[in-house]
């Protein structure tokens, strides 16, 4: 009997299937190992991850362009959505930004609150991370049980602004009111108690045979090779280099505060997870050192007690409740400050910061109009993640995925 066309086809290609030695795996975009929606389209020989093509953009939102459109206080919504994990350093970042376009200078009580608020944040972002970790080697007790402490850092946020994790917390110029006695409360009893549940988080893997058989070795990166994809953050400080924005390029204050850069050596899975480690401690150490401060500053001067932003920054703070419902001026600077009427100076900035995966950073050009001429955000995820098909190279599947999550590559922050 003669084959049909369609069928000879079909012959064929299931012919060339049985002589292909490798088989084509997609690694996403909705598998649970990536931990986020975005894709690897793997070549694999067994085990072994011979080519890896990433595929990104799942959850592409146009935030560049959509800045263009928006006054600046509604952008600060927008950084939210970058590393969700982390929100309110990617919201002081853009305030810092605006700041510095103004030539803002706010008080030390201010800035030592943000320190504050920044370094719970890379805490909360890191114990996902290590904690994720664990779980893809197979060892989900450790999440579980640090998991309720990221919460009480989420209490904390609750106080100061009323979200948790999409904070929208600060305004430029500092914050929006004063810290509740709620907030010190909190903020006291997880300085108290958190250090012993983190000293039994690390004791559950830190020397746990299974967990650094797993991690040791897996998804390397030399010094070389990470800063020439432009590494940032734990990721580059795994691989040996101590850089630091906080250090680097100072701001809020971080000048006044005494703490170590965590380093490791080989850049593989094992370290990126000890460097994150050590700087939860050194978050630690710095959210005690920011209270002490404030301490001896509201000591030195009562009347610090009920600052939380800088005068200057009038114009661009939007006034008290009471003022607005009984002043004229109030209620009309109010409508101004809400439908984005207040013009910016023109000028060209580029602010930093320290993010949970490194260098945050916002480029803006201002034309002297209500929105940004242009803003670009410098996403570390973006820049790194472009390095995941040469990490994984060589290794096993298994390894391709504990060292996507050690790289804690975030959809939000690596669409934008």
């Amino acid at each position: 009997m003669e084959l049909q066309p369609h069928q000879q086809q079909h012959i064929k290609l299931s012919e060339e299937s049985l002589q292909k030695q490798t088989t084509t795996l997609n690694l996403g975009p909705t598998h649970p190992a990536t931990h986020g929606v975005f894709q690897n389209i793997m070549e694999i020989d067994g085990e072994r991850v011979m080519e890896t093509v990433p595929t990104i953009g799942y959850i592409h939102r146009a935030f560049e362009k959509i800045a263009e459109r928006r006054p600046y206080y509604q952008i600060t919504t927008l950084t939210d959505r970058l590393n969700y994990c982390s929100a309110p350093i990617n919201n002081m970042g853009w305030h810092l930004t605006i700041e510095k376009l103004l030539g803002l200078k706010l008080p030390k009580r201010v800035d030592y609150y943000r320190v504050i608020l920044m370094e719970l944040s890379r805490i909360a972002d890191h114990l996902v991370c290590n904690s994720v970790i664990a779980v893809d080697t197979g060892a989900l007790t450790p999440f579980t049980y640090v998991f309720q402490w990221r919460e009480k850092i989420y209490e904390i946020f609750e106080e100061v602004c009323g979200s948790r994790l999409t904070t929208n917390i600060g305004r430029v110029g500092g914050f929006e009111r004063n810290f509740s006695e709620a907030f010190h409360k909190k903020l006291a009893d997880f300085v108290e108690k958190f250090p012993a549940i983190m000293t039994e988080f690390e004791s559950l893997l830190n020397r746990n045979r299974i967990f650094m058989d797993r991690c040791i070795g897996a998804g390397p990166i030399n010094a070389e090779r990470a800063l020439s994809y432009s590494f940032t953050g734990p990721n580059l400080r795994a691989a040996g280099v101590d850089y630091d924005v906080r250090v680097a390029q100072p701001y809020c204050s971080y000048e006044d505060f005494d703490f170590k850069i965590p380093v490791g050596t080989t850049g593989d899975v094992y370290d990126r997870f000890m460097v994150r480690n050590g700087e939860i401690w050194e978050s630690m150490s710095i959210i005690r050192q920011a209270i002490d401060k404030i301490e001896q500053i509201e000591k030195a001067d009562p009347s610090q007690k009920h600052v939380f932003y800088a005068k200057e920054a009038d114009r661009y703070h939007i006034p008290p409740k009471e003022d607005v419902y009984t002043k004229m001026e109030a209620l009309i600077w109010h409508f101004k400050m809400i439908m984005g009427e207040i013009d910016a100076p023109a000028g060209e900035v580029y602010q930093a910061v320290e993010g949970g995966n490194g260098e945050v950073g916002y480029y803006l050009i201002s034309d002297g109009g209500r929105t940004p001429y242009r803003l670009h955000f410098r996403r570390p995820c973006f820049i790194y993640y472009q390095a995941y098909p040469e990490i994984v190279a060589g290794g096993l599947l298994s390894d391709a995925v504990v060292t996507l999550s050690s790289l804690n590559v975030i959809a939000g922050e690596l669409d934008a």
